[in-house]
């Protein structure tokens, strides 16, 4: 893989230059590839590094097109980050993020003295506190920001982040996360990101509990479908899970948006979480076990909506 950064045609405007920073970009899926690429389009000089090759060359292809910035790729998270000023992650879990922070060939180890790390992976609070404790101990600085969207707000940049970290730590990180995002909010100190995207992930699956009843429900009924949704979803019942998944969940539609082995990866922590403060969460329990079984049944990559998959439908 390219570790030598890949030049632009058209330089730099004299604003982007002076905002223009060394990046390190961990993780090319789904949300960190349209990251990156932004990052890229506003100036920015982003080295990237993914566990799979061909999605790396295939952001770079992508990325060389997309601005003003430069853009590489490397092949290891510590050739990545060699000499950058801000190293991003986008990865899997806390293993995943903990092997490209600080494993043998891990970001801390190269990055620049005094380097921001930003990490919008959803992990555990306790890994973002062990993270933001390595990174001090260094002379470095640690934001937990996990965010809200899907791929549509990363690719769209409008992204809503929920951080944790120092006072100073989040004025740093706030102008390279304006790049891709609409919302950033400092919610605490380290690791309360986390704990706050936990109670996104909470309340979202309750809520496509609910709608999942409503809609085999609406089915048994033999009512016209769209009228349905038409005379309640402009009401107390409306829900962004309602106005974008009950059409696609009405034609068993769910090859798309957040997989169910992500929503069960995330929803697993904040049941932690909820042990360790000694807090009851027995809707979102029950809805994690209803996740488990439309897994089974092989919906791990479909959609959080496939849940209604697991309710019975009958005469409908």
């Amino acid at each position: 893989m390219r570790s030598d950064p890949i030049h632009q045609p058209d330089m730099p405007s004299h604003d982007q230059a002076e905002a223009s920073q060394s990046i390190a970009f961990i993780g090319l899926g789904a949300l960190g590839a349209p990251i990156a690429r932004h990052l890229v389009k506003a100036g920015h000089r982003v080295t990237a590094y993914n566990r799979t090759a061909a999605k790396a060359e295939k952001w770079l292809a992508s990325a060389t097109a997309a601005g003003d910035g430069t853009a590489a790729i490397a092949d290891s998270p510590r050739n990545a980050a060699q000499g950058a000023d801000v190293v991003i992650t986008c990865v899997g879990n806390d293993a995943d993020l903990a092997d490209v922070l600080l494993g043998p060939n891990g970001a801390m180890a190269s990055a620049a003295d005094g380097a921001l790390f930003i990490d919008h992976t959803t992990v555990s609070a306790r890994i973002s506190r062990q993270m933001a404790t390595e990174c001090s101990d260094r002379g470095m600085a640690f934001v937990d920001a996990p965010v809200s969207g899907g791929q549509a707000g990363a690719e769209q940049g409008t992204l809503a982040v929920m951080c944790g970290g120092t006072e100073h730590a989040i004025k740093r990180a706030r102008p390279v996360m304006e790049v891709y995002s609409s919302r950033i909010v400092h919610v605490g100190g380290a690791g309360a990101g986390q704990v706050t995207k936990m109670v996104n992930q909470i309340a979202i699956a309750g809520l496509m509990g609910a709608l999942s009843e409503a809609v085999r429900f609406a089915q048994e009924t033999r009512l016209d479908l769209d009228r349905v949704f038409e005379a309640i979803s402009g009401g107390a019942a409306q829900s962004w899970q309602m106005d974008n998944r009950w059409a696609t969940m009405v034609k068993d539609e769910f090859d798309f948006g957040f997989a169910i082995d992500w929503m069960r990866k995330d929803l697993g922590y904040a049941l932690e979480e909820a042990r360790q403060l000694g807090v009851a969460l027995p809707v979102t329990a029950l809805i994690d076990q209803f996740y488990g079984e439309v897994q089974a049944i092989g919906g791990s990559r479909q959609d959080t909506s496939a849940l209604v998959r697991r309710y019975p439908q009958g005469r409908a």
